[in-house]
């Protein structure tokens, strides 16, 4: 058993149902993200507006705590960044 990989699982599929819930993305387009799946900028539902409330949720679902300076472009670039940095706040929670 590797939970790391059920934490991953889990947190891949928690992240695109707020996606989902958040943007009101249809859950087809959303499970067709891939890791370079572009996000700000790319998806015009993640303005600057969104955003804030994408990262609320994320905190919210995720039970982890989201630093205003953890929070920049890179992170919000494409899917996989998202996944990753969601991924490593649950594994230091």
């Amino acid at each position: 058993m590797s939970s790391s990989t059920d934490t991953a699982g889990q947190t891949d599929a928690i992240l695109r149902e707020i996606l989902c819930d958040v943007l009101g993305l249809d859950h087809s387009r959303v499970d067709g993200f891939s890791a370079d799946t572009g996000l700000f900028g790319h998806l015009p539902e993640l303005d600057s507006m969104a955003v804030a409330g994408l990262l609320t949720e994320i905190e919210d679902r995720l039970d982890i705590v989201i630093d205003d300076d953890e929070v920049d472009g890179d992170m919000l670039e494409n899917y996989g960044a998202l996944l990753a940095f969601a991924e490593s706040k649950r594994g230091n929670g």
